[in-house]
């Protein structure tokens, strides 16, 4: 019988690489606590319409990603295939936003049914961010420094941030009118999606990642022309915020996100050490998000952080990440010495609850099991025989330096771990 293997994009993450999301996971709890934003836990599921309605009908995501099905109750489902539009949700049917300027954030697996390569999975993880309730560019400034604070915090450096406005929707309409007439003059030189989007939704084209359309793309109009006063005015505060804060950037005319409820401003973090899936972090303004999915009228601002790609990059770099090695790493030998080392490990564990102990419960000599303690990389090997069972004392050996072992009476074994390892 064959045996069964994980679903092709959808990747274990073993013993070994943890620690780098662990590394990443605990620096963004820290920092999202200290600027006050809350956990918040959507479901992995939603109703298909939350993500028609949000994202966009003529979107790549709706129209070829989403791992979309009907329940037994004929209800159409989907696996989020990203959770701005669940976050949204839940702050609407929760009565979140009755809080001006809340701020919540949430973590986990999203699913996108799409051409698996390096650092774009069928299943990934992101970290997503929300402010609500705030109109001013104060917003895109906090979320801007915070991210430029996480880099830092993980050790990572070389990232760098584009931004761009896309305006109110009035604005966009505009614009799409003067992008439908560019690229209509234009369509013998377009590619098959391109062509099908111009009266649908043009905006798209300008995140066409074809090469041969990129020349065509980069002399189109710029949205920044058709801004207002307001617009322009919301811009020029929010880079003068950056400027002050020393935030370096470029303001690039051509950045328009993949998700149709942008408006306003727009940003990303990139990377050109991952090579062409180098976005690690994007988001932006979506001011109307609220009130189409069925809200209040309520402004809103957010970003997410892909997993794997700050996985990639930490590798990448060479970052060096803490890595958790047992204090101690208990073996025992004898009938007696194998039914008390238990009793010992959690008296151990009771006095010292920082204490990382492994109990080695295989088989095998002293020798067998001072290699595996050795391997673990544990700076104590704590050896209980029959005899030392009997006497209620405890050989303690310092695995990390040379010299005799010791006896150590089993009530005095706290104490020893703690004045040997945790007062240096």
């Amino acid at each position: 019988m064959n045996a069964i293997q994980a679903i092709r994009g959808m990747n274990d993450v073993l013993p070994d690489a943890v620690s780098a999301w662990q590394h990443i996971e605990r620096h963004v709890r820290t920092l999202l606590g200290a600027y006050g934003y809350e956990e918040i836990r959507p479901p992995l599921v939603e109703r298909t319409e939350l993500f028609r309605r949000s994202i966009g009908e003529v979107t790549d995501i709706v129209e070829k990603e989403m791992y979309t099905f009907d329940d037994r109750n004929g209800e159409s489902l989907t696996l989020r295939p990203e959770c701005t539009a669940s976050v949204v949700r839940a702050a609407i049917e929760h009565g979140l936003l009755r809080t001006p300027g809340r701020r919540v954030w949430t973590m986990g697996p999203m699913f996108r049914y799409e051409r698996p390569q390096k650092g774009r999975y069928r299943q990934f993880h992101q970290i997503d961010v929300e402010i609500f309730g705030i109109a001013a560019p104060s917003a895109e400034a906090e979320l801007i420094v915070m991210t430029r604070r996480l880099w830092k915090a993980l050790g990572l450096s070389g990232l760098s941030l584009e931004l761009n406005s896309l305006g109110s929707r009035d604005i966009q309409a505009r614009y799409r009118a003067r992008l439908v007439e560019y690229f209509s003059a234009r369509a013998d030189a377009l590619d098959a999606d391109s062509s099908r989007r111009i009266e649908t939704n043009p905006l798209r084209i300008l995140d066409s990642k074809n090469p041969s359309m990129q020349a065509l793309i980069e002399e189109a109009p710029r949205i920044i022309d058709e801004h207002d006063d307001d617009a322009r005015a919301h811009l020029d505060q929010l880079l003068a915020m950056l400027d002050e804060a020393g935030v370096e950037y470029r303001v690039n005319p051509r950045l328009v996100r993949g998700l149709d409820y942008y408006t306003g401003t727009v940003f990303e973090w990139t990377t050109g050490e991952l090579g062409a899936q180098g976005a690690v972090c994007g988001g932006g303004r979506y001011d109307n998000l609220v009130a189409e999915i069925g809200g209040p009228a309520n402004p809103a601002i957010g970003f997410a952080i892909g997993l794997e790609r700050l996985v990639a990059l930490l590798d990448v770099q060479s970052v060096e990440l803490p890595v958790a090695m047992p204090h101690a790493y208990l073996a025992s030998a004898g009938p007696r010495a194998s039914i008390l080392a238990h009793a010992v490990a959690e008296r151990l564990r009771d006095a010292v609850p920082e204490l990382r102990l492994v109990v080695d419960a295989g088989h095998g000599s002293f020798k067998a099991k001072l290699k595996r303690a050795d391997r673990s990389g544990a700076r104590l090997a704590l050896l209980l025989g029959e005899e030392e069972a009997r006497n209620g004392r405890i050989a303690v050996k310092d695995l990390r330096a040379r010299g005799p072992q010791s006896m150590v009476s089993i009530d005095d074994l706290a104490g020893h771990i703690v004045r040997n390892v945790f007062a240096e």
